[in-house]
């Protein structure tokens, strides 16, 4: 089994008689055993040439094209050994192993128009157990699988093949894809260069390489104008930039997010949220997706969700940044389920004292229940309802010491100041009674 002096030797008989047919035929079965099968292929074409009657040259021919992917012309070797010996088990078995290896390129190609990449995998990981040497179907095989998003596995694919043909055009296409799928643009586009030097006419890489030239100018402009706050301007150019190429996620979500970051400071916040939802499906590893949109809950006071998402973020990266994200978050729904004095009198959080002295008046007055006497007693239960949550907000709102308490959140309900209109709150109103 010493392969390679056993190939020096075939190589030094043929030398010294170079129209003996067995000696290419030995030293094809002997690169075969080398997986050298190109080479291979090329001794036993010349064996058969020189006598077409050698069944072991077609045959190891017929071995060849299979082991290269070439089924077609496997399947027409095959043949040839059974009319020269129409018992051959051994050509009758590769005979199906070729129609099987025809049927899952059929399949393969299907599953490719379909977008059904998993099934394109499936197909030529058959395929290669029976053409192990085909760089076609290798090269289908990663191309799908960073299609898939499966990066590292199709990078392997690429680069095995590139260690045997650094010049292999369609495997520098896949390497450049992978890394364009992944968001390295700059060093994609170097691949996809190199890939069309050498096949000048590669409409995949020609394409891609459009793709990503157009996605990097697009997001750039888009990141220009946001940095010099042209907002809308901004926001336009994320969204065209989404309209380039569909099947980049990583990129498409980081775009997403640029757009909904855009979007807040337009004030479009429902809109912001949208796309932050859109970035985390396409990758829902991508922290900066889930901090926007919390931050687009906490503006518009959907606490709860707030809070799911920085517990997200915070279980991924603990760091005490988020850890005070979260607890504010918290804070602000814990804040959010109590009555809202502010609200009650119809004020804004920062308002002044005087402020909440005048609407406190005005909603005394709104509400007392001298005011709806005449009403019915529904009426009358509702607004003396109402009156008292008045006397219950102006007694925190205009005590400093209790409206610090309320504005962090503290509970005041043992601090015993709603007893309503019968407390120095009605009193305050029956000034103006």
């Amino acid at each position: 089994k010493d392969y390679s002096e056993a190939f020096n030797y075939y190589t030094k008989a043929i030398d010294a008689s170079p129209k003996n047919a067995s000696y290419y035929g030995n030293r094809a079965a002997t690169l075969m055993m080398l997986c050298r099968f190109r080479e291979a292929l090329e001794d036993s074409q010349q064996a058969v040439r020189l006598d077409d009657c050698f069944m072991k040259g077609h045959l190891r021919e017929g071995k060849c094209h299979l082991s290269l992917g070439n089924a077609m012309a496997a399947s027409r070797c095959f043949q040839k050994v059974l009319e020269l010996e129409p018992s051959n088990r051994e050509a009758q078995q590769e005979n199906k192993n070729a129609t099987t290896l025809l049927e899952y390129e059929r399949m393969a190609d299907f599953g490719f128009e379909k977008r059904d990449f998993r099934k394109v995998v499936y197909c030529m990981d058959r395929a290669l157990a029976l053409a192990s040497a085909c760089h076609r179907f290798k090269i289908l095989k990663a191309e799908c699988l960073a299609l898939l998003g499966r990066y590292p596995e199709a990078q392997s694919v690429a680069s095995d093949i590139l260690r045997m043909d650094s010049t292999n055009a369609d495997a520098l296409y896949v390497r450049g894809l992978c890394l364009y799928y992944e968001d390295c643009i700059d060093k994609a586009v170097q691949f996809f260069v190199q890939a069309l030097r050498m096949a000048p006419d590669h409409e995949k890489a020609r394409l891609a390489c459009r793709n990503a030239k157009a996605l990097k100018a697009k997001k750039d402009e888009g990141n220009q104008a946001f940095k010099s706050s042209s907002y809308e301007a901004a926001y336009q150019l994320y969204t065209e930039a989404l309209t380039i190429d569909p099947n980049n996620i990583k990129t498409n979500a980081k775009l997403y997010c640029n757009r909904a970051t855009a979007g807040a400071k337009l004030k479009k916040l429902n809109q912001a949220i949208e796309d932050c939802t859109s970035a985390i499906k396409l990758d829902d590893t991508y922290i900066k997706a889930y901090l926007r949109r919390a931050q687009c809950y906490m503006d518009t006071e959907q606490y709860e969700e707030a809070v799911r998402d920085y517990e997200k973020v915070y279980q991924t990266e603990k760091t005490s940044d988020h850890k005070h994200l979260l607890k504010t978050a918290q804070m602000e729904l814990k804040k959010s389920k109590r009555k809202d004095y502010y609200k009650v009198l119809g004020v804004g959080k920062n308002a002044t004292e005087d402020e909440i002295k005048k609407a406190y008046r005005k909603r005394a007055l709104m509400h007392h229940p001298d005011r709806h006497s005449a009403a019915t007693p529904e009426v009358q239960k509702e607004e003396e309802k109402k009156f008292k949550e008045v006397g219950e907000a102006f007694t925190v709102l205009s005590d400093p010491k209790k409206k610090i308490r309320y504005d962090n959140g503290h509970d005041l309900e043992d601090d015993g100041c709603f007893d309503g209109g019968d407390s120095g709150p009605g009193n305050f109103f029956f000034q103006f009674g």
